[in-house]
């Protein structure tokens, strides 16, 4: 039996023993009462805040029961947030604001006969959490896109950046290949080497606890992530890799069952990703080498359940595969993380709290993890998918919609699509847009930043998590039959099945089983497409992006040689190539790198 499988029977033995403790509850009258006191002893402790209107509210939602053996089942088939098995949340305290005695704070200030304003600086400032926003942009040169970072956080306290890519990257290609010089900064920005590197994030102290960088890249991860470091270390020294904050993707294996962009066959791409893992694991505690992707699974067609359940299992093969190479699972397993959609369908009422308690279960019992690698950490994206470009502006309310089920499923980040996505490469207005309806949402709204489980725990709720854990564990079961993720992944099996979700989706919007507001249902009828102003590189930044790399490859031209035959012997002789690849992306771009270790390992050759 492969890992997976045990994690099936660990779940399903879970299962068992939270019934077992309700039973217990409810016959073992001592028990009972311990139980009880526990629970009263919780609830008398929990602090209480008021809203601005004065209403005072219970820092964290608890359901009102008294029995027994409902208690049991909530503190051991849930969990409080931030305890096992991390049901209602990874964290104790997520979006909450700082607790604030508005109403007693005023009523000092008068009995001080000072002003309000006057009184509040004689107080220390309160201590705001991280926001979980993320904000997200990739366009042109890395200029372009530096600028638009600098416009996304402005107002942002923290700086959560994530980056995308252009085609040519994407794949390992520099930007001075034949055929690709019209696809340069087009749907992303282009990075062909480390000086490219230091555009892109000029201006953010990377090294600070504020700041975060997300880069969504997976077949030529390990150079960029390369690249990341030699950038840091040429503006803030060799002591700031230890305080590097963030991800990179990494996920081979959604690559190759949903999206093909990867540079290397699958074995040899396992090896460069567990290299990397095992070199960040040790020199950057604060960085997460990989994530573990279900959000193009779920673009690709998938279902919900699929989504997980292969997201999932993917993240119980890396932690097997991490385990083989001898990384402690303590270690690794608190830098994993991971990325899933959020759309419109029922399962998403649910489908991030069942996978967190999947993972927490599976992690304990079948690695033997601790708590911190027991934390299913997440970041959500609304679905891209759920955007029409018929009547574009009814996509405003779609993501507001989604992004009330991810905060609802305590995601620890959160990014929102834009309006105009399905047109373009978002524009400043729509990309404001998008992410002040996550300010409204968290900061504006008091949904989310009062009380904890605000919204968890309804009875419609709990049947979707029932349903979606067990239609979780079937797939788990086939995946399993199959011989393991590997061995399903060879047999195209994940691929297969997300094609035939993706015909039944399609299918049900054509013959109206699956409403579209705007698009198969309630449609305007006018067919005029509205005017949307393209986002488009123009010749002369493409232009200029293939002088500044030709530049560099001359100017290196020497030591390039020295640094890639040097990697080209360790990647030979099977050893861990990552800290050669430090030393080459320094005078090397990124597709001369790709090109001679594909010399030694060969070309990924793309399912069909």
């Amino acid at each position: 039996m492969s890992k997976l499988g045990q994690v099936v029977e660990a779940v399903e033995k879970y299962n068992r023993f939270v019934l077992d403790r309700v039973k217990r509850a409810r016959t073992d009258e001592q028990f009972g009462r311990e139980l009880l006191g526990r629970w009263n002893d919780i609830k008398a402790k929990i602090p209480v805040t008021r809203t601005p209107t004065g209403l005072p509210l219970p820092r964290l939602a608890l359901p009102e029961i008294d029995e027994p053996g409902e208690i049991a089942r909530y503190l051991f088939g849930e969990g409080l947030p931030g305890e096992f098995p991390f049901l209602n949340g990874a964290y104790r305290e997520m979006y909450l604001e700082p607790i604030r005695e508005l109403e007693s704070f005023e009523k000092d200030a008068v009995a001080a006969d000072v002003s309000p304003a006057k009184s509040s600086k004689q107080r220390p400032p309160l201590q705001q959490a991280e926001e979980p926003t993320r904000l997200f942009s990739g366009l042109m040169l890395a200029e372009d896109t530096n600028e638009r970072f600098h416009y996304l956080t402005r107002h942002q306290r923290t700086h959560r950046l994530s980056t995308a890519f252009d085609g040519p990257t994407l794949y390992g290609i520099d930007s001075d290949a034949d055929g690709v010089f019209g696809k340069i900064g087009e749907g992303g920005v282009a990075i062909d080497t480390v000086e490219d590197m230091m555009r892109l994030y000029d201006g953010f102290d990377l090294g600070s606890p504020n700041f975060s960088a997300s880069m969504t890249i997976s077949g030529p991860a390990p150079i960029v992530m390369a690249m990341y470091i030699a950038a840091a270390k040429r503006r803030f020294g060799w002591k700031v890799v230890s305080k590097l904050r963030g991800t990179i993707q990494a996920d081979i294996f959604k690559e190759v069952q949903a999206q093909n962009e990867t540079i290397f066959p699958i074995e040899a791409s396992l090896r460069f990703l567990t290299d990397m893992v095992e070199f960040t694991t040790r020199e950057m505690p604060r960085w997460y080498p990989i994530s573990i992707s279900g959000y193009h699974i779920g673009e690709a067609g998938s279902t919900p359940v699929q989504q997980a359940a292969y997201t999932l299992s993917n993240g119980f093969a890396y932690a097997e595969m991490f385990d083989a190479r001898g990384i402690p699972v303590d270690q690794f397993g608190p830098r994993l993380s991971f990325f899933l959609d959020c759309g419109l369908d029922a399962e998403y009422i649910a489908l991030a709290r069942v996978s967190r308690r999947i993972w927490a279960i599976g992690m304990r019992d079948a690695f033997g993890a601790g708590p911190r690698a027991q934390l299913f950490k997440l970041h959500t994206q609304t679905s891209g998918r759920s955007l029409i470009a018929a009547e574009f502006k009814n996509n405003l309310t779609r993501t507001a919609a989604e992004l009330m089920l991810a905060y609802m499923n305590a995601t620890n980040s959160c990014h929102s699509n834009s309006a105009d996505e399905p047109f373009t490469t978002p524009s400043e207005e729509w990309i404001r847009l998008a992410a002040h309806g996550q300010a409204i949402l968290l900061e504006e709204s008091g949904v989310f930043k009062h009380t904890m489980n605000m919204l968890s725990g309804s009875p419609g709720m709990k049947a979707v998590e029932r349903a979606v854990e067990a239609a979780i564990l079937d797939e788990f079961r086939e995946i399993e039959r199959l011989g393991g993720v590997l061995a399903a992944v060879e047999d195209r099996f994940q691929r297969s099945q997300i094609q035939n979700a993706a015909h039944r989706y399609e299918q049900q919007i054509y013959d109206g089983t699956r409403p579209i507001i705007g698009l198969n249902k309630y449609r305007n009828g006018e067919g005029d497409a509205p005017e949307i102003k393209l986002a488009r590189t123009p010749r002369a930044k493409q232009q200029l992006q293939v002088d500044r790399l030709k530049k560099f490859k001359k100017k290196n031209a020497e030591k390039a040689k020295r640094a890639l035959d040097k990697l080209v012997d360790v990647v030979e002789r099977g050893e861990n190539c990552f800290p050669v690849l430090l030393e080459a992306v320094e005078v090397a771009s990124l597709g001369q790198i790709t090109g001679r270790m594909q010399e030694v390992v060969g070309r990924f050759r793309p399912m069909v």
